[in-house]
């Protein structure tokens, strides 16, 4: 690995933009476009990949910060409800009825909706890691809960299930799904006889 390649990795872990860590290891780069598919190339690179690798594991075992223990943090908060937090609950009064005097001849039952939160010594700790704040604020009591849609969004990037990138390679797709579809209709050739 040349010294160029293992500044863009340093340069790469520090917050996973190839882009950045390219144009810092190679400053001639001027270009975005230049230094993006670049850094794509490098990162496709065993030798770059298993140090990168090596590197992070270092880093876990130094921060004491798993992968798990980020993945299973935002599965907290994207899978929180808020119904965990606080609930509305239907309640009854008495209204007093009042005559021309003031005086309180009868009482009227009249139904409100209140809301009732969950004291957080009763909440568990899965619950509690969904919470980014509790404070009292001009209307009440706010309770503030983390960014889910961010959290999901986190979550499906890391699990694979969004691609941000337009994939134009549909006939070379298209010619590799007609090939595992003639393979697998091989295999069932053979189990048939």
């Amino acid at each position: 690995m040349t010294d160029a390649q293992k500044r863009f990795c340093d340069e790469y872990l520090i917050d996973l933009n190839a882009t950045r860590a390219y144009k810092v290891a190679y400053p001639n780069c001027k270009k975005d476009d230049t230094a993006r598919a670049n850094s794509s190339r490098l990162l496709t690179k065993a030798n770059i990949q298993e140090y990168i690798a090596e590197k992070q594991k270092e880093i876990e075992k130094r921060t004491e910060v798993t992968q798990d223990m980020v993945i299973k943090e935002l599965s907290a908060i994207a899978f929180s409800k808020a119904s965990d937090y606080a609930k509305l609950k239907k309640m009854k009064r008495n209204i007093p009825i009042f005559d021309e005097e003031g005086m309180i001849v009868d009482y009227k039952e009249e139904e409100y909706t209140e809301i009732e939160f969950t004291p957080t010594d009763e909440l568990s700790e899965e619950q509690k890691k969904a919470l980014s704040g509790i404070k009292q604020g001009k209307f009440g009591l706010e309770v503030n809960s983390c960014d889910k849609v961010r959290a999901l969004e986190l979550l499906g990037r890391h699990l694979g299930i969004f691609n941000d990138k337009l994939d134009v390679n549909v006939k070379e797709k298209q010619e590799k799904k007609n090939a595992i579809s003639d393979i697998l209709n091989q295999m069932q050739d053979v189990d048939d006889v």
